[in-house]
């Protein structure tokens, strides 16, 4: 028998293959050839399974978010305990600087897609990512959750401080891309600033007994 063909997998290859290449050439210059060639398969079958360049770069932007998803829970599981709000917070933002081989890929071809979507008319007609708010949404989620529990001043906007989060390791992650900034001191301005908005408030003084 003809050994059955797992489309999702030959997918998932080709995927990779556009990483790797785009990670060394950069987005905008790899056409459908080039991926088929780091592949090692047809330019004709990367056309069956994708039809344009604009879908392939589509859905090799969903792989890599894909694997930035896993690569957090592995660094959270790395922990051992179960994670606070905190510390889950800590792990999305800083997974998402280019501190290594895999995160400056990551934060290359994610920018690199951004910029393109906007310059480029066929990657503009198309959705940008799947869900472009699940990185906002979840750490809003992180930061409600922690002032529910006490661990974060109930005063603090949730979902704006999620935002500026997420604007700051982006910034942070081109500082380090151009060689502006080493990671650590990335990382140190991340948790800086975590540390402010996870931080409760402090208890109000006791009342002292009136004097007699």
């Amino acid at each position: 028998m003809p050994k059955r063909v797992d489309h999702e997998e030959r997918r998932g290859q080709i995927a990779e293959a556009l990483v790797r290449v785009a990670g060394r050439r950069g987005l905008h210059a790899v056409g459908m050839r080039d991926v088929a060639a780091e592949a090692g398969v047809s330019l004709r079958l990367v056309q069956y399974y994708f039809g344009t360049k604009e879908k392939l770069l589509l859905y090799g932007l969903q792989h890599l978010t894909d694997r930035f998803t896993a690569r957090v829970g592995a660094r959270l599981q790395a922990g051992g305990t179960a994670p606070s709000p905190r510390a889950t917070a800590e792990a999305l933002l800083l997974t998402s600087l280019p501190t290594d081989e895999e995160g400056r890929t990551f934060h290359l071809l994610y920018s690199s897609y951004a910029i393109l979507s906007v310059t480029d008319e066929a990657l503009a007609a198309q959705p940008f990512i799947k869900n472009p708010d699940a990185a906002e949404d979840a750490l809003a989620g992180l930061l409600r959750q922690a002032q529910e529990a006490g661990l974060a001043d109930p005063g603090v906007d949730a979902r704006t401080e999620a935002i500026s989060l997420l604007a700051m390791a982006a910034g942070m992650g081109t500082s380090i891309l151009v060689g502006q900034r080493p990671p650590e001191s990335a990382a140190e301005v991340l948790r800086h600033h975590l540390d402010r908005v996870f931080t409760p408030p402090a208890p109000a003084p006791a009342q002292g007994g009136q004097g007699r």
